[in-house]
């Protein structure tokens, strides 16, 4: 059984759940599969919010991908940098290339998923699977 809906909005995106009911998933595999991570389905499964408001919605996604490659770059050479003391210029290129590597699935889900909460133009709205259900 799944947890239950998480009832505010940050809770919400952190889980990637629907922005208007926070049941629905947002994806529908989990990040560890490689080749489905990016995989949404096109309405939440409980309530039917439509997750592509208009046709390439995502693409504002990129800049916020780039703020968090951003932060991912700055973190990952700033750890080197003190824990490492200062390491060659090749194992900031090999350390910051693999972090990024691997944190591809998780910042490209959370690019989208805020992407859809802060400019869907929806919120939550508890009572709406609810009714969906009845009708």
């Amino acid at each position: 059984m799944d947890e239950p809906a998480p009832t505010s909005s940050s809770l919400a995106l952190l889980a990637l759940r629907c922005p208007r009911c926070h049941e629905g998933h947002l994806f529908l595999h989990p990040a560890t599969n490689l080749t489905g991570f990016t995989d949404m389905p096109a309405y939440c499964p409980v309530c039917g919010q439509s997750f592509e408001p208009e046709p390439g919605f995502y693409f504002g996604a990129m800049y916020i991908s780039f703020g968090f490659a951003v932060g991912v770059f700055f973190a990952v050479g700033v750890a080197l940098y003190f824990l490492a003391g200062d390491p060659d210029t090749w194992v900031y290129v090999v350390g910051v290339s693999l972090v990024t590597l691997v944190c591809t699935p998780l910042v490209f889900r959370y690019s989208r998923a805020l992407m859809l909460y802060l400019f869907g133009g929806t919120g939550y709205d508890p009572e709406w699977a609810r009714r969906v259900r009845r009708e």
